[in-house]
């Protein structure tokens, strides 16, 4: 089985969602989501980015948002910025949970490729700390705190507005060129993140906040998790000069399954089989070559399509792979290897 090393996925907020069954729903699963420990081993996901992500009252879940996404056109407004004190604790008790699923014994919390590589070798998920949407980290000297509890991935915002910058709507359909870029706080936090050797990920950045930290980040660009503009245009999809720029500074993009960045009509709603994805990934690979396209789930966090609905089914996505002409090697760099590299690059060890 080809392992899969993955981008983005929001398993912690279901984690602290059940409260003291959490190890059980890790370590058993209920049914529900779209991943759990029993499922990760059967599908071959040795590993992956958990996001820490405060959730907002604009639910992609609620009935009129869902019917609205499923009937583009839609404009859903931009969601409310969070404030530091009510996100804190919020991130705390999903750090918390990634660091109590540690001590099961299954996983392993890696701030080095080496420890990614360990523990996949030796059967644990390898499992790095993110943020996504920095509302928890109120200034550098709390982003050292986090860097030493084990963050080594960040998001400066998730769709909404933080101190730092700002984020693209839910809108179908529409482009990243929306709002201001970053602030004096985002530019000093994507100085520090350099510095620390924390990862920035451009995923649900708006285009102005991508330029601010192209023209400033020293390390390769990374969007986790988004799809192509040029085919399902959404704001969260990367334009193909974005996508340029990350592959000008030895970046990567991970392909987000979520079935609204993937289909040409921008509705959120299943499809069967992987032709969608599939074209994704030939014009990713396209322009970023074979060492810059990755996975990246987004697993707990979107609507998957049928063929692929949790953790388990990823050898049938490995299949289709093969089947569309891919051979061994790309698909190995592509299920794992090319974010394995990517963070040793960026992180230097």
């Amino acid at each position: 089985m080809i392992p899969v090393f993955d981008g983005h996925n929001d398993y912690l907020q279901r984690a602290v969602q059940v409260g003291e069954g959490a190890d059980e729903l890790w370590l058993q699963g209920d049914g529900t989501g779209h991943m759990d420990l029993p499922r990760l081993r059967q599908g071959g996901m040795a590993g992956g980015f958990f996001a820490i992500w405060i959730p907002t009252a604009q639910s992609l879940n609620s009935g009129e948002t869902a019917r609205l996404m499923a009937n583009p056109p839609y404009a859903l407004p931009l969601a409310e910025e969070v404030d530091h004190d009510t996100a804190l604790p919020h991130a705390f008790r999903q750090a918390a949970a990634l660091r109590r699923m540690e001590r099961t014994g299954t996983l392993d919390v890696v701030t080095s490729a080496a420890e990614i590589r360990s523990s996949m070798a030796e059967g644990r998920v390898a499992a790095i700390m993110h943020i996504e949407g920095a509302e928890p980290i109120r200034d550098m000297d709390a982003l050292h705190l986090w860097h030493a509890a084990g963050l080594r991935s960040l998001g400066p915002v998730w769709s909404r507005p933080t101190v730092y910058g700002n984020g693209v709507p839910f809108v179908y359909p529409g482009g990243p060129d929306q709002g201001p870029g970053l602030t004096d706080a985002g530019r000093s936090l994507v100085r520090e993140c350099n510095a620390l050797g924390i990862m920035i990920d451009l995923s649900h950045l708006n285009e102005a906040g991508f330029n601010d930290v192209a023209a400033l980040s020293d390390a390769p660009l990374v969007a986790s998790h988004s799809c192509v503009h040029a085919i399902c245009p959404t704001p969260r999809n990367l334009t193909d000069r974005q996508l340029q720029l990350i592959a000008d500074s030895g970046g990567l993009v991970g392909l987000n399954y979520g079935v609204s960045f993937l289909r040409t009509d921008g509705k959120r709603a299943p499809f069967a089989g992987f032709d969608p994805m599939l074209r994704h990934l030939d014009h990713l690979l396209g322009i970023l070559g074979e060492d810059g396209v990755a996975l990246g789930s987004d697993f707990d966090g979107a609507l998957m399509p049928a063929d692929l609905p949790d953790a388990e089914a990823l050898p049938a996505l490995i299949r289709a792979m093969r089947d569309h002409g891919y051979d061994e090697a790309l698909i190995r760099k592509i299920a794992a290897e090319n974010w394995i590299n990517l963070l040793e690059r960026t992180w230097g060890s």
